[in-house]
């Protein structure tokens, strides 16, 4: 919640624990600010210089690439020629490089946080702040005290602080108050999320999610930053989804207001919100027109400032309608700061357009030049009829150029008409009520039509974005339609957006391993560093890059291309413009980025489906000959083996015959065992056997396997230790037993003759366990994966095998409840454990008289 609470010597703490485990830890900054504690625990471990607060060498922690880093005060500023401004910024290089970071926040260095702890807690200034997308991936730890505790440690620690060092702020009880209420209830809003995340994984049924449906409007000259982080804490409340709509009105913007307009924005969208821009003049039906479409529960707004000395009507016309029209809606009025708060600004007379101005005045002077040579005897019908015509000069002018050349057109030639026309001629005199009503009709007509003119422009610039975004998603629909293939796909993808944007595209999908891969087809060459920036754009499903708070120094902007819950890949852009892409172009690229992300989506499952249809038919076809199959070897082996047995008991005289017998009776019976393999596999997998479940004694099983492999075990020297008193189990003794056999029978075949193998049983309160291992060469560690899998033979495998009886063993403890698992042991050779349940009434052995 503030400093002194103990974060930094907890944070030590724990990387101590690290280190203690054998992890490789480096200290690259920590503030002491004097706690003894701080300085005992920062000494034990190895660090990067001698700088208490100097920023990160980013650059040298990359090379040597410990396992993890220590960074004291993640929200530090940078000075202005570090690589990055603030030290968070940093810290995601690190962890790009696949460096684990441990670091300290206060709650107030939170971004949606920040502004309550000017407005609440009444300090002035504003302190550097970390995204709140940031922490989304982080483990966070409450680290808590008693506010009375925090004041104490502040006093003392400032006592011990040298005079040249930079004091830390004092915080009051009030204020600790504030801070630790905060902290807490991110705390509890981060676990919410957590729960909600891994419930999401694995696909957990039933929680409900919040009826809450929250938009904030905002429009450019208002403080929107501090009413999106309102509404950012108010969504994390409710546990709600939020939107923030901007209403692009006809008024002027200047370029100053725009972009921090679109900064705002995209740090909406960092914070996880829906953006949605649109055009109207008419603010408050906008907003009230979005909200009945799109359910909306909660309507957050601006409070307005207070208004200027000229407006006639003082209230807000615009707040009160909302407020009216809103119906069920719950309506949020946000104060913002005053000093920041302003209206629509009107452009200046460079951002107007000079030479609008330069037209204007050309225009009224030639048209008064013109009538000065038609008129050369100024009477009082001549004035009159320059006076009209000037008139119509400032009505044609007003249909070409905006409001401001226009009004200003009005007033020169009203100057020029009173002062060179107008009787008595080089004085500023109206003597006449007609000629007043000629001046005022030459500025109503010149406001009026200026106006209807910049509405107009205003409406024709709006169209045409519609229209380019309205065409850009029609071509790229209509050629993601016809692509057929994840190639096709890509390569319209990278046309269309360079005609779109201007710019060089790189499409990054991820392969087998899950690590993204650029396409070929893309323009913008990738290279380590951007293939990072991708990466963790593909990992945490943030926009990442130029013009984005998250790894703002590469020269490139990636943003992740996601439909629904899939994460489908990355999309990078370079764009040949000098500034930040503005509201309009990422609109657009959001809305391409979602089509895109739809088709490739489409050919993903496309593919899926058709992947498992092949599957399923090979999976049938592949049953069905098996067991045809096996049907019709079982009855000619069974032959072949009687013939044999026949054979054998004739007297040869120690002819070869009687080997050749031999080897024949040996072949027929794996053979036979093949085939029985074979069937109860196939059997197992349709369901034509189920277990049938009764009260078995554990040492019966035990033995009677162990009899059946005994030719098996000959060459190895068997241990089996069965542990005493063991319970009664319900399970299939056949069953049980076959798994047992198979298990042995592996273990004989995969290990060299004369190697020990023991088997052991017991048990606990809830389940049976029984062990089988080996001191052989033990299983290729990436083999231990597929070990139970249908036909697989481990390259080492001795020939002779079928690679079934490993899949037979988890078939038949499977159809039982239980599991069966496998390792190597740190000596040599592999363990096979199985674990079966015990019932209630079966976990204790009963005794009959």
């Amino acid at each position: 919640m503030a400093p002194y609470v103990g974060k930094t010597a907890a944070m030590l703490q724990a990387a101590a624990a690290e280190k203690q485990a054998g992890r490789d830890v480096l200290l690259s900054t920590v503030v002491p600010r004097g706690v003894k504690t701080v300085e005992t625990l920062a000494s034990k471990f190895p660090q990067l210089g001698a700088q208490s607060k100097g920023e990160l060498d980013v650059d040298e922690i990359i090379r040597r690439h410990p396992r993890m880093v220590v960074v004291d005060e993640l929200a530090h500023a940078n000075s202005a020629q570090a690589r990055h401004p603030q030290r968070f910024q940093d810290v995601l290089e690190l962890l790009v490089a696949g460096i684990d970071v441990y670091a300290t926040l206060n709650v107030y260095e939170i971004a949606s946080r920040s502004s309550v702890l000017w407005q609440a807690a009444g300090i002035e200034g504003r302190f550097a702040t970390v995204p709140d997308g940031f922490l989304d991936e982080a483990e966070v730890v409450l680290v808590d005290l008693p506010p009375s505790e925090v004041i104490q440690r502040q006093k003392l620690a400032r006592s011990k602080l040298p005079e040249r060092e930079e004091q830390p702020r004092l915080f009051g009880e009030g204020d600790l108050l504030v801070l630790r209420e905060m902290a807490a209830r991110f705390y509890a809003e981060k676990i919410t999320k957590d729960v909600q995340n891994w419930r999401q994984i694995s696909n957990v049924q039933g929680p409900s999610k919040s009826s809450h449906r929250i938009l904030v409007a905002v429009e450019a000259g208002m403080d929107s930053e501090q009413v999106i982080l309102w509404t950012r804490r108010l969504a994390g409340s409710l546990n709600s989804s939020w939107i923030v709509l901007y209403v692009e009105t006809l008024r002027s913007v200047p370029l100053e207001e725009e972009t921090r307009l679109n900064r705002n924005l995209e740090l909406a969208r960092e914070l996880g919100a829906e953006v949605i821009t649109t055009a109207d003049d008419d603010f408050t039906d906008t907003v009230l027109r979005m909200a009945f479409s799109r359910n909306i529960t909660q309507i957050v707004v601006g409070k307005p400032g207070p208004p200027p000395w000229w407006r006639l009507f003082p209230q807000d016309p615009s707040t009160a309608r909302l407020i009216r029209g809103s119906g069920e809606i719950g309506v949020h009025v946000v104060p913002v700061n005053r000093e920041t708060a302003r209206r629509p600004l009107r452009r200046s007379l460079a951002e107007s357009g000079l030479l609008q101005y330069l037209v204007a005045v050309a225009a009224v002077i030639l048209v008064a030049l013109a009538g000065w040579l038609i008129s050369p005897q100024v009477t009082e019908v001549g004035a009159h009829a320059m006076a009209f015509l000037s008139l119509l000069a400032v009505v044609v002018l007003a249909l070409f150029v905006e409001r401001g050349p226009a009004l200003l057109a009005a007033a020169l030639s009203a100057a020029i008409w009173d002062y060179f026309f107008l009787p008595p001629v080089f004085a500023f005199r109206v003597s006449h009520v007609e000629d007043a009503l000629l001046l005022v009709m030459d500025f109503v007509v010149a406001g009026a039509l200026g106006q209807l003119t910049t509405r107009i422009r205003a409406q024709e610039a709006a169209e045409r974005q519609r229209e380019a975004r309205a065409t850009s998603l029609y071509l790229l629909g209509r050629e993601l339609a016809e692509a057929t293939t994840t190639d096709q796909i890509v390569g319209k993808v990278v046309s269309e957006l360079e005609r779109s944007f201007n710019a060089e595209i790189a499409v990054l999908l991820p392969d087998a391993r899950n690590q993204l891969k650029p396409h070929k087809a893309g323009t913008l060459e990738i290279g380590p560093k951007e293939l990072g920036v991708a990466t963790w754009v593909f990992e945490h499903r943030q926009s990442a890059g130029k013009s984005t708070a998250n790894l703002s120094s590469a020269d490139a902007l990636f943003v992740p291309l996601e439909s629904g819950n899939s994460l489908l890949g990355a999309l990078g852009l370079r764009v040949g413009q000098t500034f930040l892409p503005t509201i309009h172009q990422r609109n657009l690229l959001d809305a391409l980025t979602r089509q895109i992300a739809l088709a490739l989506d489409r050919q993903r499952l496309s593919e899926l489906s058709e992947q498992t249809k092949l599957l399923a038919e090979s999976e049938r076809l592949g049953k069905t000959l098996l067991n045809s199959m096996s049907h019709e070897i079982r009855t000619p082996v069974a032959i072949i083996k009687a013939a044999a047995t026949d054979l054998a008991l004739f007297k040869f005289g120690g002819s070869p015959g009687v080997e050749l017998i031999g080897e024949i009776l040996e072949a027929a019976e794996r053979l036979n065992r093949l085939v029985g393999k074979v069937l109860d596999i196939t059997r197992l997998e349709s369901g034509h056997i189920k277990p049938q479940f009764n009260e078995c004694e554990v040492n019966d099983i035990i033995n009677l396997a162990v009899a059946e492999t005994e030719n098996e075990m000959a060459r190895h020297k068997l241990t089996v230790e069965i542990a005493p008193n063991l319970p009664f189990i319900r399970t299939d003794f056949v069953f049980f037993q076959q798994a047992l056999m198979n298990l042995l029978t592996n273990t004989a075949l995969h290990t060299p003759s004369g190697t020990p193998v023991s088997l052991r049983v017991w048990n606990n309160d809830e389940s049976l366990f029984v062990s089988v291992t080996d001191r052989g060469p033990g299983i290729d560690p990436e083999a231990l994966t597929r070990i139970f899998d249908k036909f697989f033979r481990g390259s080492a495998a001795p020939t002779g095998g079928t690679g079934l009886g490993l899949s037979l063993v988890k078939g038949f403890i499977e159809a039982l409840g239980g599991t069966v698992k496998v390792n190597n042991c740190a000596g040599g050779g592999a363990q096979f454990t199985i674990a079966l349940p015990l019932t209630e009434s079966l976990k204790h052995p009963t005794v009959s008289i």
